[in-house]
């Protein structure tokens, strides 16, 4: 190998995110950021400055997507084959395994692990085993070496061998307090992640990492790389930086040299703030929630958790049409109802679904 292959890798893109296709509500729709995010991050692609392109699943949101999603999602990777870029495409757990509207994905150079298998792409003379299978939201702790086995990836003829993946190898983190994943069912053994591969490139975990050791410190037999996800999700994610990588592959004398960057995309600021009822006169509601909203930047996902009972007038001020009035048309508010609070969530208030990683 005389130069350097260069993948873009991204995952998590949960196109559809807060994208209804025919509103109730008229306000700003965090969907598009979304589908921003993704057009950035598949710009290099588009350049001619990439010679792979993988996706790590979970392409969208939910499993059923309209089909003008569908082509929203795929008519960009088309444009990438067209340019001669190869596209791999894991079906990620918020598919459920399978890609929704398959037909948008016929492209000679977009190429699905609706099962396990291997593609093969050929590089200016170098061979490229990509391996993978869709997601499996069912034990895949006991599976993956079978799993692995079934792709058929030892036996191509290739002298570079990518593992493409959307699941939750052991010593991911996770959150503000940086939980790891451990011994669970739905978590693969970092000891499983067979020798003879480059890396393994996945999607699932939110926030980009890269393993490189197993719990005991031991060093993986190949790196295991997260891109996570383009945009945020969740308040979990509010401190993380969201993007997607480039990886470069290149041969030295002990084998494939695996050497990868991380690019940031311009995500939505996640702020949460308490308001404790219990402590605010009603006269001086209006006035609390203000300086709140106030203190969040003008394009922020704000997410006011709501503590203590609630009176008529508290409800009438919480109400989704008054909290609308406060806000610049930039932001977007949640109201969140803390576990305990005797209140109820108003009518009409922005309480979107949150997918789990």
């Amino acid at each position: 190998m005389h130069d350097v292959i260069r993948i873009l890798l991204l995952a998590d893109t949960h196109l559809g995110f807060d994208l209804p296709v025919q509103p109730r509500i008229q306000r700003r729709r965090r969907g598009h950021d979304f589908l921003a995010n993704y057009a950035t991050a598949l710009a290099p692609a588009r350049a001619g400055e990439v010679d792979l392109v993988v996706h790590g699943g979970d392409v969208f949101n939910r499993s059923r997507v309209p089909t003008s999603l569908a082509w929203q999602a795929f008519e960009p990777l088309a444009r990438v084959a067209d340019r001669g870029v190869p596209v791999y495409v894991v079906p990620g757990n918020h598919e459920r395994g399978r890609i929704p509207h398959l037909r948008f994905a016929r492209h000679p150079g977009i190429h699905i692990f609706d099962e396990p298998r291997t593609f093969v792409a050929n590089v200016r003379g170098v061979r490229v085993a990509m391996a993978g299978f869709p997601s499996e939201r069912h034990d895949v702790r006991a599976k993956f070496v079978s799993l692995v086995g079934s792709t058929g990836w030892h036996d191509a003829s290739a002298s570079v061998r990518l593992l493409c993946l959307h699941q939750c190898v052991e010593g991911a983190t996770v959150g503000p307090a940086d939980f790891t994943f451990t011994t669970a069912s739905d978590v693969i053994r970092a000891g499983d992640v067979p020798r003879g591969l480059a890396a393994v490139l996945s999607g699932h975990i939110h926030r980009h990492q890269v393993l490189t050791r197993d719990l005991r410190g031991r060093s993986l037999a190949a790196p295991v790389l997260y891109p996570g996800s383009i945009e945020r999700t969740s308040i979990a994610e509010a401190d993380e930086e969201k993007g997607y990588m480039i990886v470069e592959l290149a041969r030295d004398e002990s084998g494939v040299r695996v050497d990868w960057s991380f690019r940031k995309l311009p995500a939505r600021p996640l702020v949460r703030r308490d308001l404790r009822l219990d402590a605010i006169a009603d006269e001086h509601l209006e006035a609390a929630i203000r300086s709140v909203v106030a203190s969040a930047p003008v394009d922020a996902v704000l997410t006011i958790r709501i503590l203590g009972a609630m009176t008529e007038r508290a409800a009438r001020v919480l109400s989704a049409a008054y909290l609308r009035t406060v806000a610049p048309a930039s932001m977007n508010i949640d109201l969140r109802v803390a576990v305990g609070a005797d209140v109820g969530v108003q009518p009409g208030t922005h309480v979107p679904r949150r997918p789990p990683q």
